[in-house]
C-alpha cells in the first residue's frame, strides 16, 4: 500500500536466489533496463500494458520497481478455473495483447514471454464481459538489437518458437508465435505442443478446431499461420497476425465467388460436407485442370504450376481444410513438408509420402489404394494431385506446388 496516495501497487525485486548469485551485478543492469523499457512503453499509458511508477533503491541495497496492481487472476489461472474460453471472450483478450505488442513493437521493444501466465485479467463484478487484458512481466523484453551473450532464460516454453528457445532469435514473429500460442490455449484448455518437439521429434501441433470442432475456420487458420514452426511462414509483424483474427467474420460462400476464372466449386463443397472423400479428391483434379486450362493435357506443368492463381488454390483449400476439421488440404500437407526439410527435391518427397501415407515400405500407393476417411493420416488427402502431377514428370515435381504455397501464402 502507497500510504501517501492511499493506493495498492506492485512492488518487483530480484529474489533471493538471484541476489546471492556471483553475477547478481549482471542481474541488477537487467532489472534496471527492464524498467527502463516499461517505462518507456507506458509513456502513452496504454489501457493494456502495466504502468511503472518508480524505480528506487532500499537502504539494504535491494532494487525496487513500483508498478501498477491489477486485481484479478492470469490468463493461465482464469482458464485453469474456468476451462476453455468461449471464442469470442478469448480473442477479446488476446486482440488487445496484440494492439499492446503492436505500440511496444513500435518502440523497438520485443516482449519474448507473452504467455498466459503474463496476461492478467482485470475484471468488473458491476459490469457484465468487463474483463480487461494486460501485459505484465517484461522481464525478459529486449530491444531488437543482436542477442548479447547474456545468458538468458526464457519463458514457459509450450509457448516459445524453438528459434527462441534454442537460439535466443529475437524477433516480431517471436511474439507472434508466443501470442497465438495463447490463443490456443485459451480456446482449448491445453498447452499447444512444444515447438522443440516439433522440430527435432517430428511431433505434431493439434489444430485447435480438432479439440473444439465449434471454433470458426478463420480463428483456427490464425492460429495455425501464428504458430508457424518456421519464423519466415509466420505473419511477419503483430499487424498482420491481427488481420488474421479480423477476418473471422468472413464468409466462405464469398471466397468461393471470388474465383480469378470464373470456376464453380460449389460440387467440390457438397462433396467434402458429405465426407465424399475419393470423389472430393477426383473431383479437386478436375477443377484444378479447369483453373490451369490443362484439361486437355490432363496434368499440369511447372508453367502451369507457376501460374496457378492463389485465390483459387486457396479457395481450394479452405474447403478441404474446413469440411476434414483441419485433417486434410494442401496447407496441411505444406506444414508437414515443412517438417520435412522443405526441400524441392525426391528424397524430401519421400518424407512427406511417408509422413502422409502414400507410402508404405518404400512403396508408392496408387489412388485407389488411398485411405477415403478421416481415419487417414493428416495431410493424406487430396492426393490425386500428387499422382496426375508425378505421373507426367518425376522427381519431385509436386513439391513445386509447395513453393507456389508459400508465394501465396497459404
Amino acid at each position: 500500500m502507497h500510504t501517501k496516495l492511499n493506493r495498492r501497487v506492485v512492488i518487483k525485486t530480484p529474489n533471493i536466489s538471484v541476489q546471492r548469485d556471483p553475477d547478481y551485478p549482471k542481474y541488477v543492469e537487467r532489472f534496471k533496463k527492464e524498467a527502463q523499457m516499461l517505462a518507456m512503453c507506458c509513456t502513452d499509458s496504454h489501457p493494456h500494458i502495466v504502468q511503472v511508477f518508480d524505480f528506487f533503491v532500499e537502504e539494504d541495497g535491494r532494487y525496487c520497481l513500483e508498478m501498477q496492481y491489477i486485481a484479478g487472476e492470469s490468463l493461465w489461472e482464469y482458464v485453469q478455473r474456468q476451462g476453455k474460453l468461449p471464442e469470442t471472450e478469448a480473442v477479446k483478450y488476446i486482440r488487445q495483447m496484440g494492439l499492446a505488442l503492436v505500440e511496444v513493437h513500435k518502440k523497438g521493444v520485443l516482449h519474448l514471454d507473452v504467455t498466459p501466465p503474463n496476461i492478467m485479467l482485470n475484471f468488473d463484478p458491476a459490469i457484465t464481459n468487463s474483463g480487461k487484458a494486460v501485459l505484465i512481466d517484461f522481464g525478459i523484453a529486449a530491444d531488437m538489437s543482436p542477442p548479447s551473450t547474456l545468458s538468458r532464460s526464457f519463458g514457459n516454453k509450450a509457448f516459445a518458437p524453438y528459434e527462441l528457445t534454442r537460439k535466443g532469435v529475437r524477433h516480431p514473429t517471436v511474439d507472434v508465435y508466443c501470442l497465438a500460442g495463447s490463443l490456443y490455449y485459451a480456446i482449448t484448455g491445453q498447452r499447444p505442443t512444444n515447438s522443440f518437439d516439433r522440430k527435432y521429434e517430428q511431433e505434431k501441433l493439434v489444430p485447435p478446431k480438432q479439440l473444439v470442432s465449434s471454433l470458426s475456420y478463420a480463428v483456427n487458420q490464425a492460429i495455425l499461420k501464428g504458430m508457424a514452426l518456421e519464423a519466415k511462414d509466420r505473419p511477419q509483424t503483430m499487424e498482420e497476425w491481427l488481420n488474421l483474427l479480423s477476418s473471422s467474420q468472413v464468409n466462405l460462400t464469398e471466397l468461393i465467388l471470388a474465383s480469378d476464372v470464373g470456376v464453380d466449386y460449389q460440387y467440390l463443397e457438397n462433396l467434402l460436407k458429405a465426407e465424399k472423400w475419393k470423389a472430393a479428391d477426383e473431383e479437386t483434379t478436375r477443377v484444378m485442370l479447369k483453373v490451369a486450362k490443362r484439361e486437355q493435357g490432363g496434368w499440369l506443368d511447372y508453367e502451369s504450376i507457376e501460374n496457378f492463381p492463389c485465390t483459387d488454390l486457396c479457395i481450394i483449400d479452405q474447403l478441404w481444410v474446413k469440411h476434414s476439421n483441419c485433417h486434410f488440404g494442401f496447407s496441411v500437407q505444406k506444414r508437414i513438408w515443412l517438417e520435412c526439410g522443405g526441400k524441392v527435391d525426391y528424397e524430401t518427397e519421400c518424407l512427406l509420402g511417408d509422413r502422409v501415407g502414400w507410402r508404405k515400405q518404400n512403396t508408392w500407393l496408387s489412388f485407389n489404394e488411398y485411405n477415403f476417411s478421416l481415419n487417414a493420416l493428416g495431410g493424406h488427402l487430396p492426393g490425386n494431385v500428387h499422382q496426375f502431377i508425378e505421373s507426367a514428370i518425376l522427381g519431385g515435381v509436386f513439391l513445386e506446388f509447395f513453393s507456389r504455397f508459400q508465394t501465396c501464402k497459404l
